[in-house]
């Protein structure tokens, strides 16, 4: 059957219910009351930082820990209560977890036959998942003769053969080198598509989340922070913690200075750069102090003229852009990103520059965080 004829399966959506986690001894919780509605079909990616309770979510979903509390419900119904091979969940591992004394198909078809499906069956489906993968021409290969993506890729019809509800994935991606990395990210994302089946991926790899989640869910020390489009998570951040996590930013001293409807205000940035900003706390006002965040690619060069006033420090070639980093009168070094062509040039350190904004820039303003009181003698 070819890729364009096969059917998709009958996708399942994933609800997650005030989840908590709670490890004896330890000081906080792994997972803090994380809720997710993810829809039948959908790729979500749990992104954060290591020892951020991603990974421990993940385990949650399979079966491999219980949960303090919360519930984890599939298609309506809920599989607390089920262990992990009653659950319909696949997993494909960071290390793959190939029996590397079994050929390829007979690791594809390993899970049907703990289920106790026929051989014919077990063979037949074996070898329809390794033609979705693209691996039908190596089905008797061990592990050890295939590269790190094809073994991924093996990994992943293993997962699939079983028909699961959902499909979780560990870190997919961190054994593989970049360019490959790249190329697999593509074949997973095409694979999920064309088996239409719900996917939570675990990563802590921006660009992987961005680039492949139909949406994304910010995880920070056991809480969500924020479970949104990537659109909206690059250019909307909610919390402080998410601009400085996803992407690059600069974060500058600022003060609000005019307020414009809910969202909305005039600021000063560092007590030059008058702009306008998105607000992520609805109850600042005019008078208050903010850090504000600017992307490396939201600012511009100049010569001359109004803004931020600062002196070249270093400028890197990366590809296609272009990296200066500038040190302000303030002391506060910024990172400034030009795409390499028509304007964009090298600038020798020391060189006098002034930072502008952007015609397309959007400037985020949160809350400042104020300095710890200092602990009484």
């Amino acid at each position: 059957m070819n890729d364009s004829t096969r059917p998709a399966r009958t996708a399942f959506d994933l609800s997650l219910q005030s989840v908590v986690q709670r490890y004896r001894g330890a000081p906080s919780a792994a997972v803090d009351g994380v809720s997710l509605d993810i829809g039948a079909g959908e790729l979500v990616a749990l992104l954060g930082p290591s020892g951020c309770g991603k990974t421990t979510l993940l385990r949650i979903i399979a079966g491999f820990v219980e949960q303090t509390s919360g519930r984890v419900v599939v298609g309506g119904r809920a599989i607390d209560n089920l262990p992990p091979n009653r659950r319909e969940v696949g997993v494909v591992f960071q290390n793959y977890a190939l029996f590397p004394h079994m050929t390829t198909l007979d690791n594809v078809a390993y899970g049907l036959a703990c289920r106790g499906a026929p051989r014919a069956r077990q063979l037949e489906k074996a070898r329809e998942m390794l033609e979705l993968v693209r691996m039908g021409h190596l089905s008797d290969r061990l592990p050890r003769q295939l590269s790190g993506g094809q073994q991924q890729r093996v990994a992943l019809a293993r997962a699939l053969a079983v028909d699961p509800r959902i499909l979780l994935l560990d870190e997919p991606f961190a054994a593989l080198d970049k360019g490959l990395r790249l190329d697999m990210q593509i074949e997973v994302k095409r694979i999920q598509r064309l088996a239409g089946i719900t996917c939570i991926m675990v990563t802590h790899d921006q660009e992987e989340a961005l680039s492949m989640a139909d949406r994304v869910a910010v995880i920070n020390q056991g809480r969500l922070e924020q479970f949104d489009v990537p659109n909206e998570i690059y250019d909307h951040p909610a919390t402080l913690f998410v601009n400085q996590f996803v992407g690059t930013s600069n974060n500058l001293s600022g003060r609000v200075t005019r307020l414009e409807g809910n969202s909305r205000a005039q600021a000063v940035v560092d007590g030059t750069l008058n702009c306008t900003v998105r607000l992520a706390a609805a109850n600042l006002q005019a008078g208050d102090s903010v850090t504000v965040c600017i992307r490396p690619e939201h600012l511009r060069l100049a010569d001359e003229g109004d803004g931020l006033h600062g002196t070249i420090e270093l400028s890197l070639p990366l590809g296609p852009q272009i990296v200066h980093e500038v040190r302000l009168a303030s002391g506060a070094e910024l990172k400034v990103v030009e795409a390499r062509g028509e304007g964009a040039r090298f600038r020798t350190s020391g060189s006098p520059v002034t930072l502008q904004l952007s015609a397309a820039a959007i400037v985020n303003a949160f809350p400042a965080v104020k300095a710890a009181e200092p602990a009484a003698a």
